[in-house]
């Protein structure tokens, strides 16, 4: 079945391209970001809404599970979450349950078509997402499914509109910033990344996502 979003898995639709070649090389700064141990679980977020964040996970997962390890993806976006839609798998159960425990972890952790490529969906979206996200419950499941996978990715919702992936901050060995081109101010991401830093977040990076080359050359030229 194919995805329901635009070129969501470039990375695995097109591996060849320009855009999966830069995942791959994300995945690589991130390899290389920490030189004592690897990074076991990476928080992605992003500035605002809309800047592509979710594609990121996704397409950065596929690159993790294309060298081998076995990667979980955690949708914890529990205000606007994706990857169902992404990988078109069911929300019908997913991490809400597991966390109020109406759900098993464990039956709730979906396949992608991808091998090495797993998915933990939101689930249905609660009243309290940032409660949650800080919850010895969510804790608990992050330290279970990282004992269990290689490689744990964890979405999370914007950082200037929402508390949630600075609560989440410390369930993760690192972030990752991403930020659209064109998009938010150099102020707005300056806060966003303050944020990140006052609650002790690793920023393993940011990726500046749908740039056209005549931006980047601009940002090239500004340096």
């Amino acid at each position: 079945m194919p995805t329901t979003l635009k070129w969501p898995l470039i990375t695995k639709q097109n591996p060849k391209s320009l855009i999966a070649e830069s995942y791959k090389g994300l995945r690589t700064n991130i390899d290389f970001s920490r030189l004592d141990s690897r990074v076991k679980s990476i928080m992605v977020t992003s500035a605002a809404l809309g800047e592509g964040k979710s594609t990121t996970v996704a397409n950065l997962a596929i690159a993790y599970a294309e060298t081998g390890r076995s990667v979980l993806i955690v949708d914890g976006d529990l205000r606007n979450p994706a990857m169902h839609k992404i990988f078109n798998v069911s929300n019908e159960k997913g991490l809400s349950n597991v966390l109020f425990n109406t759900a098993e972890l464990e039956k709730n952790i979906q396949q992608s078509r991808t091998m090495n490529l797993s998915v933990l969906t939101s689930g249905p979206v609660p009243p309290n997402p940032s409660e949650i996200l800080g919850s010895r419950q969510m804790e608990s499941l992050m330290d279970e499914v990282k004992s269990q996978y290689d490689l744990v990715i964890l979405d999370t919702p914007p950082i200037l509109p929402f508390t949630d992936a600075q609560v989440a901050t410390p369930l993760c060995d690192g972030v990752v910033l991403v930020i659209k081109a064109g998009g938010e101010s150099r102020k707005d991401i300056a806060k966003a990344m303050s944020s990140l830093e006052f609650v002790g977040a690793q920023l393993l990076g940011a990726v500046l996502n749908q740039a056209s080359r005549k931006t980047l050359a601009s940002a090239y030229h500004e340096q």
